[in-house]
């Protein structure tokens, strides 16, 4: 679509030139006919010669206006409201100012002044616009009403400080982020960037049925993520075409937005961190979450494999937390209470370990 309108107004302008400045050319080679020196040949010839000079400088048309939309797509709404109306006040400033300069007729003050006036006008208006957002807001601001306890600090930092929260391939597809978002303690907007969009559709188109299945229920799980009226979910159009990794796609959008990244990839992790960009990961959240267990504590599972140590069995929780059974290895996929003796926590998750009580009870008898 962009590729049209660029050729259109390439088209556009080249026919105007051409009926502006071919008549000279005919004149200066020589040529007075009417059948090449009338309107629609020369606009004709000029719109030709813009359509070939547009190809040339379609690339370069493409990433500067890419660069634009990148560049405007980091500010606030509210930095380009104030910044545009500071500017339009510069404007009329200017134009006031310039209509006595124009009745003086001198030369150069009548056709330099003005532009001058106006560019140095408009750049102040910017300025105050953008620098002064917070002040307007509190003089165009309803005054709150004053309160017994004190009153609440206003945030000084900007209004996208911390914000968006960007989310990676593997924590879509992985799905808790649906319920994590759900009971709201998920604030900001949620943002989904095109390059992992189009990860999520290669990998649903895969042939691999487990990789397909994977990325449908990630398209499932944003599906659901935008139905939500309580949650705010926006894409990222933009593009970083020099980078070709996404995982280095989603560090630079977050630090041109200055947004977090949500994953659950470790090495994703520890790449965010060593950058010095802000992540939040899934599994340490579910980790920190997991009901604490301490030794002595009884609790009734099921043993269903063998464990890598000699008579271990091997039991899991609700939510995913291995438990290594001593002597366990003699209780296979049979249901005994047992008890806690100590836990670990790993990089993986919580491991406890722990005895069958009638054992326990045996040692003492």
């Amino acid at each position: 679509m962009k590729r049209k309108i660029i050729t259109a107004v390439f088209l556009l302008v080249g026919g105007s030139v051409g009926v502006t400045a071919m008549p000279y050319f005919w004149e200066l080679v020589g040529i007075q006919t009417n059948a090449f020196n009338n309107v629609f040949v020369n606009f004709g010839l000029g719109a030709l010669i813009f359509y070939l000079l547009s190809f040339l400088l379609m690339k370069f048309i493409l990433d500067v206006m890419q660069k634009i939309e990148n560049y405007f797509s980091t500010l606030s709404v509210s930095y380009m409201l104030f910044g545009s109306i500071g500017t339009i006040v510069g404007l009329v400033l200017a134009w006031l100012i310039g209509l006595p300069l124009t009745a003086l007729r001198i030369p150069v003050i009548n056709d330099i002044l003005p532009s001058i006036l106006s560019l140095i006008l408009a750049y102040l208006g910017f300025r105050v616009g953008t620098t002064r957002i917070e002040e307007f807001r509190k003089l165009f601001a309803a005054k709150p009403k004053k309160q017994e306890d004190g009153q609440m600090l206003d945030r000084k930092a900007d209004d996208t400080f911390r914000k968006y929260k960007i989310l990676d391939t593997s924590v879509i597809i992985d799905g808790r982020i649906y319920d994590i978002a759900k009971t709201g303690f998920l604030e900001g907007v949620i943002v989904i960037p095109n390059f992992v969009l189009r990860e999520l559709q290669y990998i649903a188109d895969s042939s691999d049925s487990l990789k397909r299945v994977r990325g449908r229920r990630g398209l499932d799980i944003l599906n659901k993520l935008q139905k939500e009226e309580d949650i705010i979910v926006e894409s990222y159009e933009g593009e970083f075409e020099e980078i070709p990794e996404v995982d280095s796609k989603l560090i630079r959008l977050a630090k041109l937005i200055d947004g977090i990244v949500i994953t659950n990839d470790y090495n994703l992790n520890k790449v965010c961190e060593f950058q010095n960009v802000p992540v939040l990961n899934i599994n340490a959240l579910a980790n920190a979450v997991k009901p604490v267990v301490i030794p002595g504590e009884y609790m009734v599972v099921t043993v269903i494999k063998v464990g890598t140590e000699r008579n271990q069995g091997v039991a899991y929780l609700d939510d995913g937390t291995m438990i290594v059974v001593e002597d366990g290895q003699h209780y296979m996929n049979e249901t005994i209470e047992v008890v806690v003796t100590s836990a670990l926590q790993t990089a993986a998750g919580r491991m406890i370990f722990a005895k069958p009580v009638h054992s326990q009870k045996g040692i003492k008898e």
